[in-house]
């Protein structure tokens, strides 16, 4: 498969692995580059820059395929040394850098002067615009049914895909509620020229987190997950379980919440806890609506050639179909 965004990053095929925190190791990002997509390791899962690095040296020895590095800017009275973290990506030879959160302008223009090629991750047009100008070479979009912070605006990827398509002159890439060739084809079809998948590699057999969890993930369908910080105006989708269920109790208490009031709920090592013990109800677990799409655990190379097989089907079908009405 041929797109704009497989000429770029130099991949055999247009899909990408979210770059999630916690997940984002060597471990699967080298999988999913060694079958064609494109892996990400994950800046602030490691400790420190020089951590990132070690890492960064971990994964070039287990692919020589292409890989790249996420930085994700969080909102944090504490923020990280974010541009220390940047450097261990330059001083490694890391040739793409996918960048997310708020204001990563500096990133990406320090990116761009080394050469490094940014995909940026937003969840909105106007957003996706605003990084275009800012020199990056593909939009990563979120539709609503992402899990991680889909924004405040409500869309779907639906309409969001072919909204972005309609004004981003950069390749496109779709997020969010995509686990399969269906969606594959469907965002190829929107206008996208590639796809981002953050769960549904959860749910295979290189994620590096414990096998309940991936089991969870196989069992939930799309009704099982849970919009929290809505009331903090911070949304975020995870998995309906014991915490999620508890930190929106307490959004809905009488006489509103604070942040302070949910923090031991929604500590990150909280959640990094239970992705390693498999204890689906210690901690955050962040997954989004394609839970009802995920019915196996594959390997990394499986579940790519069955994402590109089918896509390539549905569109052999409807060729089909039109070559059909053509001969009538």
């Amino acid at each position: 498969m041929k797109t704009r965004i497989t000429e770029l990053l130099g991949i055999r095929y247009p899909i990408i692995q979210g770059g999630m925190q916690w997940v984002g190791r060597a471990e699967l990002a080298s999988a999913v580059s060694d079958a064609g997509g494109l892996g990400v390791l994950t800046a602030l899962t490691q400790p420190t820059p020089q951590a990132l690095g070690e890492e960064i040296k971990r994964c070039r020895a287990m692919t020589d395929r292409p890989f790249g590095v996420n930085i994700t800017i969080l909102p944090t009275a504490s923020p990280p040394p974010y541009e220390a973290y940047l450097d261990a990506v330059i001083d490694a030879g890391v040739g793409i850098l996918e960048t997310a959160g708020h204001n990563p302008r500096a990133l990406i223009q320090k990116a761009k002067l080394h050469g490094i090629k940014v995909v940026h991750k937003c969840t909105s047009v106007r957003h996706a615009l605003s990084a275009e100008r800012a020199g990056v070479d593909a939009i990563s979009i979120d539709g609503f049914e992402c899990a991680g912070h889909p924004g405040e605006d409500d869309v779907g990827g639906l309409v969001l895909f072919a909204a972005a398509a309609d004004q981003v002159k950069v390749p496109l890439i779709a997020s969010g509620g995509i686990a399969d060739g269906r969606g594959l084809a469907a965002a190829l079809a929107l206008g996208a020229e590639g796809v981002n998948m953050g769960t549904r590699f959860c749910a295979t057999q290189e994620a590096p987190i414990h096998p309940n969890i991936k089991n969870a993930l196989l069992a939930a369908s799309e009704r099982d997950t849970n919009l929290i910080f809505r009331t903090l105006h911070n949304t975020g989708r995870v998995l309906k379980n014991a915490v999620s269920d508890e930190v929106i109790a307490t959004e809905r208490r009488p006489g509103g919440c604070e942040f302070k009031d949910i923090h031991g709920l929604v500590a990150g090592a909280r959640g990094r806890a239970a992705l390693e013990s498999g204890d689906v109800d210690g901690g955050l677990v962040w997954a989004s609506q394609v839970t009802g799409l995920i019915h196996d655990i594959p390997a990394c190379a499986e579940l790519l050639e069955r994402m590109v097989a089918q896509a390539r089907e549905i569109f052999d079908a409807r060729q089909a179909i039109f070559q059909d009405r053509d001969r009538q």
